[in-house]
Formats: structure tokens, C-alpha cells, sequence
């Protein structure tokens, strides 16, 4: 069923997305309306196109029989996730990567709450986030140049800014839990981290591979961002499906890196340290023991 309505959606959406590319009279008007989220209808009248999340059904704390919260990473290089941080043209298919769809929404004040941690403690500013995600490199020979009173060359300063092609890795904070009324092992979303290299790392020699969480958002406050927000599909340039609807149904391939066990709530590289190949079995036994939790739950 739930495949069913993902699949209805999209259908329903592209033919949407179809009708406003075929009925463009130019470019700018195309993307004049995508950006106000309308469209000229039949009759010349001017509709919206803005989408409302699906909302969460509300749970009391007594329906939930059990739960387990859940750090995951998505790796983008894996060909299943590569629609988070490909792009489309801009004009048949208006799709820009995960990166750009949240940091617009931020810059655009429609995501307020953005986190510099997982917890979701301190609270980050886009302007926060842009000096997080910029360098500014200025030579020695422009301050010579001051110092000898002559007009320092503006050629001598270096921007650096992390691009949407810069970010590999996407971390999520997610709750797995059982509800009493369906009798059901459902998912909720939480938290998203994007990952990308450490910006005073750009333009020298010392890049070291590694990632950095560049800031946290809380997933509820951006759905309404990322329903109105395509993403890339290589196989159908009017397809219309959104992150939300691609996040909400987990369609991507994720490992855990951290959750609730008998450890605590630990990394697992703290408990098994040097041993890529048994992180990844504690992923899949910690993943597995999700899924018997709602076998158990029947044989109970």
C-alpha cells in the first residue's frame, strides 16, 4: 500500500510538471512560476502549484509498544542515492541537489531550525552556515601592497565555497518504532546532517578525504521545503517526485553508524574500532533486530 500511494503521487505530479513545461509561452515565464510555485491553467487563470506535506499522524506515548532511535549515513557515490546530489537542466526538470534545496530554504527564512549538532541544541544562522561553507584566502602581497600605500589588486583574494558536487555524504537521525493502533514497525524521520569537506581545507594541499557535518536540520520544519522540491530522475526528465516523498519512504541505501544497543548510545567504530568489516555486520545485526522487533511483537 504504501508503494501504491508513493507510485499515485508521483504519477499524479508529473503529469503536473508535464503540463507546465508544454504550456510555457517562454523560459522566463517557466521559470518565473516555478519560482512562485503557479501556473497558467486552460482558461488563462493563474493557479498555485505549492504542495502541503502529508501530514504525520499524531501518536500518543502509550501507542508506541517500542522504539529505537538510529544514526544512518547515505553515501551519494551508490547509484541509488545519486538523485540527492544530481541536478537537472533547470528547465525541463527544474531539480536542484538535497545541498541547494536546503540552504536555499534557509537563506529564503522557510527552514528555521538548523542545528549545529545532532541533539538539536545550538541553533545555526545562514550566515553561520555560509562561513562554515566559504574561505577567504587573501595573499602576502596583497597587504604588501597596502603597506606600500598603492591599491592592493583584489586578484590577490581567493574565494573557496563548498559546491553542491562537493557534498558525498548525507547523515540521518531517525526513530524506529512500533504502533500499538496498527500494529505496525514504522519510521520517522528526525534529523538531516549535510557532510562535505572541511572548507579551510579548499584550495591547499592538505585535503585529507575526510567529512564534516556542516549543520543539522530538523526534519519537520523542512518538509515543507522539500515537498515543493524535485529531484533528478535520469529516466524521466518530467518526473516530479520530491524529497520528501523519496525520504519519507526511505528510498535510499544507508548504513548505521550509531544507535541504541546494549552498549548505550555509542558509535559503532567506539565499540568495534579498526574493523570496517564488523562495523558493517553490527549494521546489518542491529538492522535485523529492528525488523524481528515487529516479528516478536506478534509471537508475543
Amino acid at each position: 500500500m504504501k508503494y501504491l500511494l508513493f507510485g499515485l503521487m508521483s504519477f499524479f505530479s508529473t503529469l503536473t510538471m508535464a503540463q507546465n513545461v508544454l504550456n510555457a509561452v517562454t523560459p522566463e515565464q517557466l521559470r518565473r512560476d516555478r519560482e512562485n510555485k503557479t501556473r497558467v491553467d486552460e482558461a488563462g487563470d493563474t493557479v498555485s502549484t505549492a504542495q502541503d506535506p502529508m501530514k504525520y499522524g499524531f501518536i500518543e506515548d502509550k501507542d508506541v509498544l517500542w522504539s529505537k532511535v538510529v544514526w544512518e549515513v547515505i553515501d551519494l557515490n551508490e547509484r541509488l542515492n545519486q538523485p540527492y546530489y544530481k541536478s537537472g537542466d533547470e528547465l525541463v526538470q527544474n531539480s536542484k541537489s538535497l545541498y541547494d534545496v536546503l540552504v536555499d530554504g534557509v537563506r529564503n527564512k522557510k527552514i528555521k531550525e538548523v542545528y549545529d549538532d545532532e541533539f538539536f541544541q545550538t541553533k545555526m544562522t545562514y550566515e553561520q552556515i555560509m562561513a562554515r561553507n566559504e574561505k577567504k584566502d587573501t595573499q602576502q602581497y596583497y597587504y604588501d601592497m597596502i603597506a606600500a600605500g598603492e591599491k592592493p589588486d583584489d586578484a590577490a583574494i581567493f574565494n573557496y565555497k563548498i559546491k553542491s558536487d562537493d557534498i558525498k555524504m548525507i547523515k540521518t537521525k531517525g526513530l524506529w518504532y512500533i504502533d500499538r493502533r496498527l500494529g505496525e514497525l514504522k519510521y520517522r524521520l528526525l534529523g538531516l546532517a549535510i557532510m562535505g569537506p572541511d572548507a579551510q581545507s579548499l584550495g591547499t594541499e592538505f585535503t585529507d578525504g575526510t567529512f564534516v557535518d556542516l549543520f543539522w536540520i530538523w526534519y519537520p520544519d523542512a518538509r515543507n521545503v522539500l515537498v515543493n522540491a524535485t529531484v533528478f530522475n535520469p529516466s524521466n526528465s518530467n518526473s516530479a517526485i520530491t524529497y520528501d516523498e523519496m525520504l519519507n519512504a526511505r528510498r535510499f541505501s544507508s548504513v548505521i553508524y550509531k544507535a541504541q544497543t546494549m552498549y548505550g548510545t555509542k558509535m559503532i567504530e567506539d565499540y568495534i574500532p579498526n574493523d570496517s568489516k564488523g562495523q558493517l555486520e553490527e549494521h546489518h545485526k542491529i538492522r535485523n533486530s529492528i525488523i524481528q522487533s515487529e516479528a516478536d511483537m506478534w509471537n508475543y
